[in-house]
Protein backbone atom coordinates (compact mmCIF):
# COMPACT_ATOMS: atom_id res chain seq x y z
CA UNK A 1 0.00 0.00 0.00
CA UNK A 2 2.87 2.32 -0.79
CA UNK A 3 0.64 4.68 -2.76
CA UNK A 4 -1.20 6.06 0.28
CA UNK A 5 -0.21 9.69 0.61
CA UNK A 6 0.08 10.04 -3.18
CA UNK A 7 -3.55 10.99 -3.63
CA UNK A 8 -4.80 7.40 -3.33
CA UNK A 9 -8.20 6.54 -1.91
CA UNK A 10 -9.25 3.69 0.31
CA UNK A 11 -11.60 2.23 -2.29
CA UNK A 12 -9.72 -0.54 -4.13
CA UNK A 13 -11.09 0.46 -7.53
CA UNK A 14 -10.12 4.11 -7.09
CA UNK A 15 -6.55 3.66 -5.94
CA UNK A 16 -5.18 4.09 -9.45
CA UNK A 17 -3.99 0.52 -9.98
CA UNK A 18 -4.58 -0.99 -13.38
CA UNK A 19 -7.95 -2.13 -14.70
CA UNK A 20 -7.63 -4.29 -17.79
CA UNK A 21 -9.36 -7.13 -19.62
CA UNK A 22 -6.34 -8.42 -21.58
CA UNK A 23 -2.57 -8.46 -20.97
CA UNK A 24 0.19 -6.88 -23.07
CA UNK A 25 1.96 -9.86 -24.65
CA UNK A 26 4.31 -10.66 -27.51
CA UNK A 27 3.36 -13.25 -30.13
CA UNK A 28 5.74 -15.83 -28.66
CA UNK A 29 4.29 -15.72 -25.16
CA UNK A 30 0.73 -15.65 -26.49
CA UNK A 31 1.38 -18.79 -28.54
CA UNK A 32 0.24 -20.06 -31.93
CA UNK A 33 -3.12 -21.41 -30.80
CA UNK A 34 -6.05 -19.36 -32.20
CA UNK A 35 -8.13 -20.03 -29.08
CA UNK A 36 -6.81 -20.08 -25.55
CA UNK A 37 -8.32 -20.03 -22.09
CA UNK A 38 -7.01 -17.31 -19.84
CA UNK A 39 -7.68 -16.76 -16.15
CA UNK A 40 -7.71 -13.31 -14.58
CA UNK A 41 -6.92 -12.56 -10.93
CA UNK A 42 -7.44 -8.99 -9.77
CA UNK A 43 -4.51 -7.63 -7.73
CA UNK A 44 -3.24 -11.16 -7.17
CA UNK A 45 0.50 -10.39 -6.97
CA UNK A 46 2.83 -7.43 -6.85
CA UNK A 47 4.66 -6.18 -9.92
CA UNK A 48 8.28 -7.37 -10.07
CA UNK A 49 9.40 -3.81 -10.90
CA UNK A 50 7.23 -1.27 -9.06
CA UNK A 51 5.94 -3.73 -6.39
CA UNK A 52 2.32 -2.52 -6.79
CA UNK A 53 -0.57 -5.01 -6.95
CA UNK A 54 -1.62 -5.76 -10.50
CA UNK A 55 -3.94 -8.02 -12.48
CA UNK A 56 -2.35 -11.42 -13.10
CA UNK A 57 -3.31 -13.31 -16.27
CA UNK A 58 -2.50 -17.01 -16.63
CA UNK A 59 -2.78 -19.16 -19.76
CA UNK A 60 -1.26 -22.06 -21.68
CA UNK A 61 0.23 -21.06 -25.08
CA UNK A 62 -0.04 -24.57 -26.57
CA UNK A 63 -0.66 -28.25 -25.87
CA UNK A 64 3.04 -28.96 -25.29
CA UNK A 65 3.73 -25.65 -23.51
CA UNK A 66 3.79 -24.78 -19.83
CA UNK A 67 1.39 -22.38 -18.12
CA UNK A 68 2.61 -18.80 -18.26
CA UNK A 69 1.57 -15.67 -16.38
CA UNK A 70 2.19 -11.95 -16.42
CA UNK A 71 5.12 -10.81 -14.27
CA UNK A 72 4.88 -7.00 -14.34
CA UNK A 73 2.06 -4.47 -14.39
CA UNK A 74 0.84 -2.79 -17.56
CA UNK A 75 2.24 0.62 -16.60
CA UNK A 76 5.78 -0.75 -16.38
CA UNK A 77 5.24 -2.69 -19.61
CA UNK A 78 4.00 0.38 -21.51
CA UNK A 79 6.83 2.60 -20.26
CA UNK A 80 9.45 0.22 -21.64
CA UNK A 81 7.27 -1.14 -24.48
CA UNK A 82 7.87 -4.73 -23.40
CA UNK A 83 5.87 -7.92 -22.97
CA UNK A 84 4.41 -8.40 -19.49
CA UNK A 85 5.78 -11.94 -19.33
CA UNK A 86 9.14 -12.25 -21.09
CA UNK A 87 10.02 -8.52 -20.88
CA UNK A 88 11.30 -8.47 -24.48
CA UNK A 89 10.59 -5.51 -26.76
CA UNK A 90 7.17 -5.77 -28.42
CA UNK A 91 8.19 -4.40 -31.82
CA UNK A 92 11.47 -6.18 -32.44
CA UNK A 93 11.43 -9.08 -29.98
CA UNK A 94 14.79 -7.94 -28.59
CA UNK A 95 16.13 -7.57 -25.06
CA UNK A 96 15.78 -4.05 -23.64
CA UNK A 97 19.55 -3.63 -23.43
CA UNK A 98 19.96 -4.26 -27.18
CA UNK A 99 17.16 -1.89 -28.13
CA UNK A 100 18.24 0.90 -25.78
CA UNK A 101 21.81 0.73 -27.09
CA UNK A 102 20.63 2.25 -30.37
CA UNK A 103 17.88 4.53 -29.04
CA UNK A 104 18.55 8.26 -29.06
CA UNK A 105 16.23 8.76 -26.09
CA UNK A 106 15.83 6.36 -23.21
CA UNK A 107 13.16 6.10 -20.55
CA UNK A 108 14.79 5.83 -17.14
CA UNK A 109 12.88 4.04 -14.40
CA UNK A 110 13.81 4.94 -10.79
CA UNK A 111 15.11 2.11 -8.64
CA UNK A 112 14.87 3.85 -5.26
CA UNK A 113 11.62 2.72 -3.53
CA UNK A 114 10.41 6.23 -2.65
CA UNK A 115 11.08 7.74 -6.07
CA UNK A 116 9.77 4.59 -7.76
CA UNK A 117 6.40 4.80 -5.96
CA UNK A 118 5.90 8.44 -6.92
CA UNK A 119 7.05 7.74 -10.48
CA UNK A 120 4.68 4.77 -10.84
CA UNK A 121 1.76 6.83 -9.56
CA UNK A 122 2.45 9.66 -12.00
CA UNK A 123 3.02 7.31 -14.94
CA UNK A 124 -0.24 5.47 -14.28
CA UNK A 125 -2.16 8.72 -14.16
CA UNK A 126 -0.59 10.20 -17.32
CA UNK A 127 0.33 7.09 -19.32
CA UNK A 128 -1.82 8.08 -22.33
CA UNK A 129 -0.27 11.57 -22.53
CA UNK A 130 3.38 10.53 -22.45
CA UNK A 131 5.34 10.46 -25.72
CA UNK A 132 7.58 7.40 -25.72
CA UNK A 133 10.66 7.08 -28.01
CA UNK A 134 9.66 3.75 -29.56
CA UNK A 135 9.12 4.23 -33.28
CA UNK A 136 10.21 1.51 -35.66
CA UNK A 137 10.67 3.91 -38.57
CA UNK A 138 13.21 6.02 -36.71
CA UNK A 139 15.58 3.15 -35.91
CA UNK A 140 16.22 1.07 -39.07
CA UNK A 141 19.33 -0.45 -37.48
CA UNK A 142 17.11 -2.42 -35.11
CA UNK A 143 15.51 -4.15 -38.08
CA UNK A 144 18.78 -6.08 -38.51
CA UNK A 145 18.19 -7.72 -35.13
CA UNK A 146 14.42 -8.08 -35.42
CA UNK A 147 13.01 -11.51 -34.55
CA UNK A 148 10.62 -12.23 -37.40
CA UNK A 149 9.63 -15.72 -36.21
CA UNK A 150 8.27 -16.79 -32.85
CA UNK A 151 10.51 -18.93 -30.66
CA UNK A 152 8.21 -21.52 -29.14
CA UNK A 153 11.11 -23.09 -27.26
CA UNK A 154 10.62 -20.34 -24.67
CA UNK A 155 7.20 -21.86 -23.88
CA UNK A 156 8.43 -25.39 -23.21
CA UNK A 157 7.92 -26.86 -19.72
CA UNK A 158 10.69 -26.41 -17.20
CA UNK A 159 13.23 -29.18 -16.66
CA UNK A 160 12.18 -31.76 -14.07
CA UNK A 161 14.46 -31.36 -11.06
CA UNK A 162 13.74 -34.93 -9.93
CA UNK A 163 14.83 -36.27 -13.34
CA UNK A 164 18.11 -34.37 -13.03
CA UNK A 165 18.63 -36.09 -9.68
CA UNK A 166 17.62 -39.43 -11.25
CA UNK A 167 14.61 -39.77 -8.96
CA UNK A 168 11.48 -38.96 -11.06
CA UNK A 169 8.79 -41.64 -10.62
CA UNK A 170 6.22 -40.13 -13.01
CA UNK A 171 7.88 -41.25 -16.22
CA UNK A 172 5.99 -40.25 -19.38
CA UNK A 173 3.22 -38.71 -17.24
CA UNK A 174 5.56 -36.06 -15.83
CA UNK A 175 4.49 -32.58 -17.02
CA UNK A 176 8.10 -31.37 -16.95
CA UNK A 177 10.91 -31.96 -19.43
CA UNK A 178 13.16 -34.97 -18.91
CA UNK A 179 16.53 -33.73 -20.09
CA UNK A 180 19.78 -32.57 -18.57
CA UNK A 181 19.92 -28.74 -18.73
CA UNK A 182 22.93 -26.94 -20.13
CA UNK A 183 24.43 -24.70 -17.49
CA UNK A 184 25.76 -21.41 -18.88
CA UNK A 185 25.36 -17.68 -18.39
CA UNK A 186 22.21 -17.68 -20.56
CA UNK A 187 20.45 -19.92 -18.04
CA UNK A 188 21.05 -17.47 -15.20
CA UNK A 189 19.01 -14.38 -15.95
CA UNK A 190 17.51 -11.82 -13.64
CA UNK A 191 14.06 -10.38 -14.42
CA UNK A 192 14.87 -6.90 -13.10
CA UNK A 193 18.19 -6.74 -14.95
CA UNK A 194 16.39 -7.66 -18.16
CA UNK A 195 13.84 -4.90 -17.62
CA UNK A 196 16.39 -2.20 -16.73
CA UNK A 197 18.64 -3.28 -19.62
CA UNK A 198 21.74 -4.21 -17.66
CA UNK A 199 23.79 -7.38 -17.18
CA UNK A 200 21.58 -9.29 -19.64
CA UNK A 201 23.55 -12.30 -21.02
CA UNK A 202 21.30 -12.61 -24.10
CA UNK A 203 21.82 -8.94 -24.93
CA UNK A 204 25.58 -9.25 -24.46
CA UNK A 205 25.66 -12.18 -26.89
CA UNK A 206 23.70 -10.26 -29.55
CA UNK A 207 25.72 -7.06 -29.17
CA UNK A 208 29.02 -8.93 -29.20
CA UNK A 209 28.12 -10.56 -32.52
CA UNK A 210 27.18 -7.18 -33.97
CA UNK A 211 30.26 -5.24 -32.89
CA UNK A 212 32.63 -8.11 -33.77
CA UNK A 213 31.26 -8.14 -37.33
CA UNK A 214 31.95 -4.43 -37.87
CA UNK A 215 35.23 -3.49 -39.61
CA UNK A 216 37.99 -2.13 -37.36
CA UNK A 217 38.28 1.62 -36.96
CA UNK A 218 41.19 3.32 -38.74
CA UNK A 219 44.11 4.23 -36.49
CA UNK A 220 44.41 7.76 -35.12
CA UNK A 221 48.00 7.91 -36.33
CA UNK A 222 47.83 8.51 -40.10
CA UNK A 223 51.42 7.24 -40.53
CA UNK A 224 50.26 3.69 -39.85
CA UNK A 225 49.54 2.23 -43.30
CA UNK A 226 50.17 -1.49 -42.73
CA UNK A 227 47.76 -4.18 -41.55
CA UNK A 228 49.05 -7.44 -40.08
CA UNK A 229 46.92 -10.55 -40.60
CA UNK A 230 47.94 -13.93 -39.18
CA UNK A 231 46.68 -17.47 -39.56
CA UNK A 232 46.22 -17.36 -43.35
CA UNK A 233 46.17 -20.43 -45.59
CA UNK A 234 46.40 -20.90 -49.34
CA UNK A 235 42.60 -21.02 -49.52
CA UNK A 236 42.29 -17.72 -47.63
CA UNK A 237 44.25 -15.75 -50.21
CA UNK A 238 42.84 -17.52 -53.26
CA UNK A 239 41.79 -15.22 -56.11
CA UNK A 240 43.12 -12.17 -54.25
CA UNK A 241 40.28 -12.11 -51.71
CA UNK A 242 42.25 -9.72 -49.53
CA UNK A 243 42.86 -7.16 -52.24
Amino acid sequence: MAERGLGARSDLHKVGWELSEFPILCSTCLGDMPYIRMTKSDFDKECKICTRPFIVFRWKPGNSARYKKTEICQTCAKIKNVCQTCLFDLQFGLPVEVRDTFLKEKVEVPKDPVNRDFWAHQMTKNIDKIELPYDKNNYPILEKFEKKETNQKRNLPHVCSFFVKGDCARGVNCPYRHEIPEINELSEQNLKDRYYGMNDPIAKKILKGYFDSKPPKPPVDKNITSLYISGLTDESVKDNDLM
